[in-house]
């Protein structure tokens, strides 16, 4: 079973801010795993995408 009990979870948000005028920028971070999600919500739609540092690598937090 991947999770043990109901109250695990499986992400954690590590950052959220407002950005413009109903849109908010936020940065999670899977617990398994320990990479980097940047996920961006607005009126128009939402995104989510694997969090770069500068040389293109994926962020991963270290377990």
């Amino acid at each position: 079973m991947m999770f043990s009990k109901k109250d695990d979870k499986r992400f954690d948000e590590k950052l959220i801010q407002n950005y413009q005028q109903g849109s908010l920028i936020s940065i999670w971070v899977d617990r398994q795993t320990g990479v980097n999600y940047l996920y961006t919500w607005s009126a128009q739609g939402c995104t989510l995408t694997p969090l770069l540092d500068e040389n293109g690598e994926v962020i991963v937090e270290p377990n």
